[in-house]
């Protein structure tokens, strides 16, 4: 595609852009990068301004390697460009880099019905529900999450560690899709993703949240800035542009908002499209739980839908909020009318997601779990499942992240000190810090909650030795959940990753004691 083409989707974005060097008509763009680890001869170079670095910088050595346009923010003749490179300028390069992808892929996303699922805790779990009952259904579906990417009925793990690719590796994800005859693109859009645009260029048609609390403010800077990060999912699900009308139908446009979280209020001051709400607790949503029955083994109950239809849900998830994601799924499916037979069929049907709430069974005599929860909210959304269902010690085992928000730390060992009977401080991912440090920021909550160390709780670095007295120290009828790490295939220390699997772990840990 020729350089002109590509940019002629930025004026229609609002962006103003200002061309010189080369004739822009005449220079073919065979791929787009902003990184020039992947520049390739014949591709668009775009300099992204970063955090730590400016893309700015790399111009060069993007000629170098064979770019024969570029896209920046600075003006030209402040970078001395050779001559025959194509130059456009523009206001961000950031936004343009994903409006500039979707255009070089077709525009993937305009042939598909779009579903954005953000939140802070559930994305994963919600996406592969409103999948499974899509699939239920008759659809085809494809999805991007934290642990995997579907394409109709293929699926690959995702060993990138993150939720949302950068934009030119998600848009040629969603292309594929689209030559794959998918029908239902559902992408686990995190506030990340939205905030740094590596979403720009999607067309959504449905969004979801499943709750908001407290997490990335390293990213955003503020708990303010991270929920109007997530209040972009549903600014860009907008009603006044012209539905979708595909070959298996016209695409409607919804939002889905938790009635039982805080985030209600926030969000819906931001939402294009009509409102549809859902809750356990909240018996005024148009989707509502009733008659909820929790069990070790999974759930129960039953909904009212608006139009006066019922289903009965059985599903193999258990706890409450696994009825929330439940529901969130269920509004999106009631959104896009897809029939109550459908919906009971598939829920009842799905297992499972890897790394959430998962049982390890090895033959031993107490019960170990092992679930991604890495905030204070979600930890404590675990461990008060598991409180009243545990016969014996409720066993925690878990760490906070290096390099990311500090503030979650105390509230984290706040919440082990309330709901567990023992815990142990460990390892998540130190990466630059110093992880004994992390460690005793934990441990300060807990202390300040009442737990005593040695008695209560220790703190151990190392991740493994851990989880290996954790072990030592249960107990007939004890449960043990390793929280923080949950489908994650590695673990960073310094600048290294290094593999891991907590569920390999546990197993080998567990067949040793045999």
């Amino acid at each position: 595609m020729l350089f002109s083409q590509v940019l002629r989707c930025l004026p229609a974005a609002g962006f103003s852009l200002n061309l010189s060097g080369a004739d822009s008509a005449s220079v073919e763009i065979l791929g787009i990068t902003h990184s020039t680890e992947d520049v390739r001869p014949g591709w668009l170079f775009i300099a992204v301004p970063g955090r730590k670095t400016d893309g700015h910088a790399f111009i060069g050595k993007a000629i170098e390697l064979g770019a024969v346009a570029v896209l920046g923010e600075l003006g030209a003749a402040a970078l001395s460009l050779p001559p025959h490179i194509a130059y456009a300028q523009t206001v961000n390069a950031r936004k343009a880099l994903g409006l500039l992808a979707s255009e070089l892929n077709g525009r993937p996303s305009e042939f598909m019905g779009v579903i954005g699922v953000t939140g802070t805790d559930g994305k994963t779990t919600t996406t592969n529900l409103i999948a499974a009952i899509f699939d239920a259904a008759g659809f085809t579906t494809g999805f991007t999450t934290t642990i995997d990417w579907k394409i109709g009925d293929k699926r690959f793990e995702n060993n990138t560690r993150f939720t949302n690719l950068e934009a030119p590796e998600l848009q040629s994800l969603m292309a594929q899709m689209r030559d794959s005859g998918v029908q239902y693109a559902i992408i686990e859009s995190t506030s990340s993703g939205l905030e740094l645009e590596r979403l720009a260029g999607i067309q959504y048609d449905t969004a979801v949240v499943t709750n908001i609390t407290s997490e990335h403010i390293e990213v955003h800077g503020s708990k303010e800035q991270y929920w109007r990060a997530k209040a972009m999912l549903f600014e860009r699900t907008d009603a006044s542009l012209a539905e979708k009308s595909l070959p298996f139908g016209n695409i409607p446009r919804a939002c889905a908002l938790n009635a039982d979280d805080s985030s209600y209020a926030f969000l819906s001051r931001y939402c294009r499209a009509p409102i549809i709400s859902y809750g356990v607790d909240n018996p005024g949503a148009h989707i509502n739980a009733k008659n909820v029955t929790l069990r070790s083994d999974g759930s129960e109950f039953d909904v009212v839908f608006p139009n006066g239809q019922t289903a009965h849900i059985r599903s193999a998830l258990m706890a409450r909020f696994n009825v929330s994601n439940i529901l969130a799924a269920i509004a999106v499916s009631y959104s896009h009318h897809i029939p109550p037979e459908a919906i009971e069929r598939a829920i009842a049907a799905y297992p499972g997601t890897s790394g959430r709430m998962e049982t390890i069974r090895e033959g031993q005599d107490f019960t170990v779990i092992v679930d991604y929860a890495h905030t204070a909210e979600s930890l404590r959304l675990v461990l008060a499942t598991l409180r009243p269902l545990t016969k014996g010690k409720l066993i925690a085992v878990f760490g906070s992240a290096g390099d990311r928000d500090h503030t979650k730390r105390p509230e984290m060992g706040e919440v082990a000190a309330e709901y567990a009977d023992f815990f142990v401080i460990t390892d998540e991912d130190p990466r630059t810090e110093d992880a004994a440090a992390i460690l005793r920021e934990i441990a300060a909550g807990s202390e300040s909650a009442g737990a005593v160390e040695g008695r209560d709780f220790i703190m151990q670095v190392g991740r493994k030795e851990g989880i290996a007295y954790a072990f030592d120290v249960a107990r007939a009828g004890d449960v043990v959940v390793l929280c923080g790490k949950g489908h994650e295939q590695s673990i960073i220390i310094g600048t290294e990753k290094l593999p891991w699997d907590d569920r390999v772990v546990a197993r080998e840990l567990l067949q040793n004691r045999r």
